[in-house]
């Protein structure tokens, strides 16, 4: 009876299984029908205001998905690319009158942050107007909005323009506290995303390069914003020192603002300026109307291909980087006849050394046969720099992290606290070396040499690849190696880097090396999804993530990710010290 019953009930769950898949399918051709529909109600009329809203998520490479299941789920958020093209295409489209930014957070790193402003700069070139408008501007959110003729805020809003500034955690009391270790082998100075387990403070190493490259970024930024502002780089400073934007009067009293004004005052501006009731049309309708990308019927191609997200081992997807769609994209591209140059666009904070070695090398053949340039975004360190390093020419942006050029391994280890619980591990084993290492008895000083011995070689190996790639001695790559982050602008000083500049610039260096001048781009990886990846983004997947956050807050989240993700690295990591997170 027991048995009937389970068929039973499998038949049961296999049909309600398939019934339910099916409603989805007929209630996601609907979503989808009227998500076209709606595409077809956009207009952009001659009174037209392009309004640039960055509150969703900006990323280098956001591949469309050909699973029905991922257009009903997925998330909103913009391809840097074509924010850019949007913004060049209203640059030469006459029903387009100006630009309205309208933003209360942007959600993208500062780099790509720097490449929309200096595309906004050069829409103003036309002549037509930018106006930006926010009830409270964020440090980020007033560098982008800068660049407007007027800006306005809310009345009793304000700006947070007040110095950039980075916070570490420190875990080597609690470790003593908990008998919970991590236990670390490293190879350079600066490798301080180790440091918080070893220390109770930070480092003067560390202190040095945080407060290096924190001032260069600050002095890219406050630059360009005296640029636009009228205003002198001391200035600024001085108003930073004191908040003397920390209120709207205040704000316009030292010239960083022009107006405190409510939505409707400021709609009314924008009617004023386009000479009639203005038809304001979102960066996202804009980019669905075709406008995200620049039409070209010209047969020679030039491939970007991303590599996004974290370096770990296995398939890789839109989200991190993996050996498998990496190779497999390398090698499309080497077969492809039309693609006559290649932009590798980084953006990663490196991971996995084997992963990013395995990488490396299908890029030394590819390099080869066509030219090979490195466009680096927010981030292109240790593992991200590694993949990148022998580049024809290398790009990167004034304020990328980059560098980090450093090896290291953490291990957990319970052995304390096993001890203090009365847990005792006993092993048996056929050779001195066939346990390894236990987690729940100390690390012995064999498996550390060992360890250590593969840290100082794949560190060695790092900076030869540097060396031979940049055309450096070994010992001018190991004095600015060591673990250390650089900025774009320092790393332009030291060699690292060749020129600094965006995609776009990377892409026309490409075609130069290339000789075309008649060229389109197309995207790489191409990712495909498996049935059972499409439920991955499902709504009720990411209820456990919503009520942490709810519940320990923003900030307490974030290092408890920043904790979980250490303890699970695995083998030696080429990793930039720490996520870096600019405020």
């Amino acid at each position: 009876m027991d048995f009937f019953r389970k068929v039973l009930a499998s038949c049961l769950g296999t049909t309600l299984a398939i019934i339910l898949i099916t409603f989805l399918g007929f209630f996601l051709l609907g979503i989808v029908a009227s998500s076209v529909g709606d595409t077809d109600k956009i207009t952009v009329t001659g009174n037209s205001v392009l309004e640039i809203n960055l509150g969703d998520a900006v990323n280098d490479y956001t591949p469309k998905s050909d699973s029905p299941f991922d257009k009903l789920f997925e998330v909103d958020q913009y391809q840097l690319s074509q924010i850019i093209n949007a913004i060049e295409n209203a640059k030469n489209d006459d029903d387009i009158k100006g630009i309205s930014i309208l933003n209360l957070t942007v959600n993208a790193g500062i780099s790509q942050t720097q490449t929309i402003r200096d595309k906004l700069v050069d829409f103003k070139t036309t002549g037509k107007f930018i106006t930006a408008y926010a009830d409270f501007y964020t440090q980020k959110n007033y560098y982008l909005s800068s660049v407007a003729d007027s800006i306005y805020v809310t009345p009793y809003g304000g700006v947070d323009f007040k110095g950039l500034s980075s916070e570490r955690l420190f875990y080597k009391d609690f470790q003593e506290k908990y008998g919970v270790k991590m236990e670390v082998i490293r190879h350079g100075k600066y490798k301080s995303a180790v440091e918080g387990y070893l220390e109770n403070e930070m480092s003067a190493a560390n202190r040095e390069q945080i407060s290096s490259f924190l001032n260069s970024i600050w002095s890219e930024l406050v630059e360009d914003i005296a640029i636009s502002r009228n205003k002198t780089v001391e200035e600024l400073n001085l108003i930073a020192d004191d908040l003397l934007t920390r209120n709207a009067t205040m704000a316009i009293e030292n010239n960083m603002l022009d107006g405190a004004i409510y939505k409707d005052q400021y709609e009314e501006i924008l009617n004023t300026f386009v000479g009639d009731e203005a038809n304001i049309v979102s960066l996202e309708d804009y980019i669905e109307t075709g406008k995200g990308r620049i039409k070209s019927s010209a047969s020679n191609k030039i491939a970007v291909l991303y590599a996004q997200g974290d370096i770990l081992y296995g398939k890789g997807d839109e989200t991190y980087i993996g050996q498998e769609s990496m190779i497999k994209a390398i090698r499309k591209i080497r077969d492809n006849d039309k693609i006559k140059a290649v932009v590798l666009r980084v953006n990663s904070p490196g991971g996995v050394a084997l992963t990013a070695d395995l990488i490396w090398r299908e890029l030394e053949i590819l390099k080869k046969e066509k030219p090979l340039v490195v466009s680096m975004g927010n981030l292109a360190a240790s593992g991200g720099y590694y993949i990148a390093c022998n580049a024809d020419v290398i790009y990167a942006e004034p304020t990328t992290i980059t560098g980090s050029i450093g090896v290291f391994g953490t291990i957990p280890n319970f052995s304390e606290l096993a001890g203090n619980m009365g847990i005792n591990a006993e092993q048996v084993a056929t050779h001195k070396n066939s346990i390894g290492y236990s987690a729940f008895e100390p690390m012995t000083k064999d498996f550390y040499d060992v360890t250590k011995e593969g840290v100082e070689q794949i560190y060695t190996t790092f900076v030869n690849r540097v060396a031979e790639g940049r055309d450096m001695t070994f010992d001018e790559v190991d004095a600015v190696a060591q673990g250390r982050v650089w900025t774009g602008k320092e790393a332009l000083e030291i060699g690292l880097v060749d020129v600094l500049g965006n995609m776009n610039d990377a892409v026309e260096a490409a075609a130069e090396l290339a000789e075309i001048t008649d060229y389109k781009t197309t995207n790489y990886p191409r990712y495909k999804k498996d049935f059972e990846d499409s439920f991955k983004g499902f709504p009720f997947m990411n209820v456990k993530e919503k009520l942490l956050k709810e519940e320990l807050g923003e900030e307490n989240y974030k290092a408890l990710k920043q904790v979980k993700k250490m303890s699970q690295l695995k083998g030696l990591q080429m990793r930039l010290p720490y996520d870096i997170d600019i405020r």
